[in-house]
């Protein structure tokens, strides 16, 4: 196994995206065993104790299907109206199949501009981490009801215009823009071809699959032409999508939406074109090197075996065993063991007082103890940067 694929196997936050040709099929017609095949590898990887959010598309198919319609409208007002219908009979599929398997799910409706404001954008954060902590899969897509930029993509796609730096369709951009913001591991794009090619394989039978990529240069992109004929989105739009998120430290892997493929990724298996990511995303590079530290925890060895796992566990407080110097919440404070030694660096969520309380305690007893409580981690995962600095 490559260490790019051993990266996405011990992937513990993951995006997955399904294009409309994954969830559809003949782009009317729902395609339930695909669907309920892929929904149990999400649960599967979710009681696993991984991480998992859904990005699905589908729901102006859907709302053809529900409607009556045989022929994907052209008109942008009609494309909504079909979105309106179609997406709630699509989260209940997914809310049923979750169900069935013991997982709950959650809808949530973006926007593109919900994740450029800043203060929108960690609204957004905020809820997806608290789903997550939860045991929830939130079930994203773009809310075509209200939002034209990927409706109006698929006019752009259907003219023969590829998608600029920031226009993506068919919630490929969106997917990327959720895996950024909440530094998942990576990005799984499913879609109707196996991944990229050296050729249009449709054009030149001669094609052969493109197994890893070390980033998606301008050449790259250039191997990338059209787009699918039921949904907005196409190769173009999934390497600008995979440039984006990989550039901010996730890997990438673009795929098949066979029903088994969720699983022969995680086990380290050579699928789809995957774009692999050599260096820390600037957030952490910060808190390795970037930022003084203002303190420090010192930690069991319980503690610090889960810290340097291969789940990469979060910090609790009962881990704790001595709180170094005066620091406030967000500061950045280094890891040690009782010897004293370095092992890591994170962002703390509570303060050196607030810590010093909290040393050795339950999660469950943090409101009896301070009063309030903010996080059941001292420090989580996704702020926590192990092993070499």
């Amino acid at each position: 196994m490559s260490a790019a694929r051993q990266q996405l196997a011990e992937a513990h936050r993951i995006v997955v995206k399904l294009g409309t040709h994954v969830v559809m099929r003949d782009g009317a017609e729902l395609a339930r065993e695909r669907i309920d095949a892929i929904v149990g590898s999400l649960a599967g990887l979710r009681k696993a104790g991984r991480q998992v959010l859904l990005v699905s598309s589908g729901a102006v198919g859907m709302g053809m299907g529900v409607l009556g319609l045989t022929e994907r409208p052209r008109s942008l007002g009609l494309r909504q109206a079909c979105a309106a219908v179609g997406q709630g009979h699509l989260m209940s599929v997914y809310t049923q199949a979750f169900a069935a398997r013991g997982v709950a799910a959650a809808q949530v409706l973006l926007t593109q501009d919900d994740l450029a404001d800043r203060d929108r954008a960690l609204c957004v954060r905020t809820t997806l981490m608290r789903l997550l902590e939860l045991g929830v899969v939130p079930v994203l897509n773009e809310n075509d009801s209200v939002s034209v930029a990927e409706l109006v993509e698929y006019r752009r796609a259907q003219g023969g215009i590829a998608p600029g730096p920031g226009a993506f369709g068919d919630n490929d951009g969106l997917a990327a823009l959720v895996a950024v913001s909440l530094d998942a591991d990576a990005l799984v794009m499913l879609t109707n071809v196996g991944g990229l090619f050296t050729a249009n394989p449709k054009m030149d039978p001669s094609a052969t699959l493109i197994g890893e990529l070390r980033d998606v240069d301008d050449q790259t992109m250039g191997r990338a032409s059209g787009s699918s004929a039921a949904g907005t989105g196409g190769m173009a739009s999934k390497l600008a999508a995979a440039r984006l998120a990989s550039s901010e430290g996730t890997a990438v892997l673009i795929a098949g939406g066979e029903p088994d493929v969720l699983e022969r990724a995680m086990a380290g298996e050579e699928v789809g074109t995957l774009v692999s990511v050599t260096r820390r995303p600037a957030r952490l590079r910060h808190i390795a090197v970037g930022a003084r530290h203002r303190g420090a925890l010192v930690v069991n060895d319980g503690a610090l075996a889960a810290l340097t796992g291969a789940k990469k566990a979060s910090l609790l407080p009962i881990g704790v065993i001595g709180v170094d110097g005066t620091f406030d919440k967000g500061d950045v404070v280094e890891i040690r063991d009782g010897s004293g030694r370095v092992h890591g660096r994170g962002l703390v969520n509570y303060a050196s007082d607030a810590c010093r309380k909290l040393a050795g305690r339950h999660s469950d007893d943090i409101d009896a103890i301070l009063g309030w409580r903010g996080y059941d981690a001292v420090i989580t995962r996704d702020n926590l940067v192990m092993g070499a600095l």
